[in-house]
């Protein structure tokens, strides 16, 4: 049977989530959302944002990545797994030439996702991006 893991996945648990047909997730306790939903080897991670680290595009981007490390590892993966990420900005013209360099010095050459980075409105005013990450688990 598949089991809901409330800890950092082991290989056996990572073996699990990949053969298993139902779905496993992480952080539950915000009523809205999971962090993390794990289902046949896919790892999805829910949007993060980082209003707390201030008012610059480039923290709240480092922040935003740092999560999205540390729900990977939670998962069982990394980034160097990653399938796909969507980047949501606050003002496209004035932050993507900034976020672009934080995410450059993220992302690992060889082992790049696929990406989309659009303009949106934002949940609260002092949320300038949003980072939502897909990845597998590894073999």
């Amino acid at each position: 049977s598949c089991q809901k893991p409330s800890f950092t996945m082991t290989r056996s648990l990572r073996l699990l989530a990949r053969r298993c047909s139902s779905i496993v997730r992480l952080g539950t306790d915000d009523p809205r959302m999971s962090k993390v939903v794990i289902h046949r080897g896919v790892v999805y991670t829910s949007g993060q944002t980082a209003a707390d680290a201030g008012d610059c595009v480039e923290k709240q981007t480092k922040s935003c990545l740092a999560k999205i490390d540390a729900l990977l590892a939670e998962a069982g993966t990394s980034k160097s797994n990653a399938l796909n990420a969507t980047i949501w900005l606050k003002d496209i013209e004035a932050d993507f030439k900034r976020m672009n360099g934080v995410w450059n010095e993220w992302v690992e050459a060889d082992n790049k996702p696929t990406r989309a980075t659009v303009q949106a409105a934002m949940a609260r005013p002092s949320i300038l991006v949003e980072i939502q990450v897909t990845a597998a688990l590894p073999e």
